[in-house]
């Protein structure tokens, strides 16, 4: 689960809920500079902007199971780049 808190509609870029068979949702905003990134009550990881705060149900142990393989990602994708 996850929730999006904005403090202006001004701040939602797009929310689009298409008719079609496809059931896909598109939610796009602007959080702002972001502020603050923490882990609440041990089960949400909320990002917080100048804007409003973004809240994903994900776990401190999942976020960290999560973070060393994206760091692999990025210098694999880094070191490919230099070789172009």
């Amino acid at each position: 689960m996850f929730s999006v808190e904005l403090a202006s509609k001004n701040f939602v870029k797009r929310l689009a809920i298409p008719s079609d068979s496809d059931d896909k949702v598109l939610i796009e905003g602007f959080l702002g500079e972001l502020t603050e990134i923490g882990i609440t009550e041990g089960i949400i990881l909320e990002i917080q902007g100048t804007n409003g705060i973004l809240r994903i149900d994900l776990t401190e142990e999942e976020l960290l199971k999560l973070l060393p393989s994206a760091k692999a990602n990025v210098k694999t994708q880094s070191l490919q780049e230099g070789q172009k």
